[in-house]
């Protein structure tokens, strides 16, 4: 089985950016979105009516703003919204499904903002929802998938020294996060796969940034130390377009039921 994750920086403006042959293309039997930029009624208006597929989503309170869904094969058996913390939960960034053999995490982690004003929210963010991903942990093995703003380590960004402590997205707080996240055995499937590769999977709208590749790479999947043995391929989907971002993949050893 395949999983996608796409940040589609607005689900109704990439519908008129080719999506039908990219996400035919992608042959995902899972599909999870971050930044729909809609309300649930507005989502399912847009892509619910795929045939075959199964949609769940999760808007923000703040209208056009943030938000995750799913769409998949098989309807999961049980779904959750949000961390369960009404502080994290206003802006529809997660959605846990369940799956027979596993839990499927799909996230839009806040990005630190402009001057990192955001940063210190960033960091109650991030070990909140640390917590929350191991108490499904306790249930089933977990594939977290998403938009996690953040570059791991300085192969993962083109320009690392200049953006380091100065920039959203590469502070070592911001890193710090996805290093909890590891040392609490998720192993960053792509990485994995693919041990020396610089590929990117978001880009500035800015200066061309896409056309010379000077982008970053801030979408993961992370499986558990459990789910881990079950990934059998990770790709970044660079030639990709709609988005600031390009879909990423992980292709499982497993069947969705």
């Amino acid at each position: 089985m395949r999983i996608v994750s796409w940040n589609v920086n607005g689900i109704r403006a990439i519908l008129k950016k080719d999506f039908a042959q990219s996400f035919a293309s992608l042959a995902a039997d899972v599909m999870c979105f971050q930044e729909t930029k809609a309300q649930c009624d507005q989502v399912a208006e847009a892509i619910g009516n795929i045939e075959g597929y199964n949609l769940v989503s999760h808007s923000a309170v703040k209208k056009g703003y943030s938000g995750t869904a799913i769409l998949s094969r098989v309807a999961p058996l049980s779904v959750k919204y949000g961390l369960g913390i009404d502080e994290h939960d206003q802006e529809g960034r997660v959605i846990a499904a369940e799956f027979e053999e596993f839990i499927l995490v799909t996230v839009y982690t806040p990005n630190s903002g402009s001057e990192l004003k955001r940063l210190p929210y960033r960091q109650e963010w991030d070990a909140a929802f640390l917590a929350y991903v191991q108490t499904l942990e306790a249930q089933k093995p977990v594939l977290v998938c998403g938009d996690l703003n953040a570059a791991h380590k300085d192969i993962d960004l083109a320009r690392p020294k200049p953006n380091y402590n100065k920039s959203a997205g590469y502070t070592q707080k911001e890193i710090d996060g996805i290093n909890n996240l590891v040392t609490a055995d998720y192993v960053d499937t792509f990485r994995q796969q693919h041990p020396d590769e610089a590929k990117y999977s978001w880009w500035s709208y800015r200066a061309g940034a896409r056309e010379r590749n000077v982008g970053w790479r801030i979408d993961y999947f992370l499986a558990s130390k459990a789910m881990a043995p079950m990934i059998s391929d990770a790709q970044i989907h660079k030639d990709m377009f709609g988005s600031d971002h390009c879909p990423v993949s992980v292709d499982l050893s497993i069947s969705l039921k």
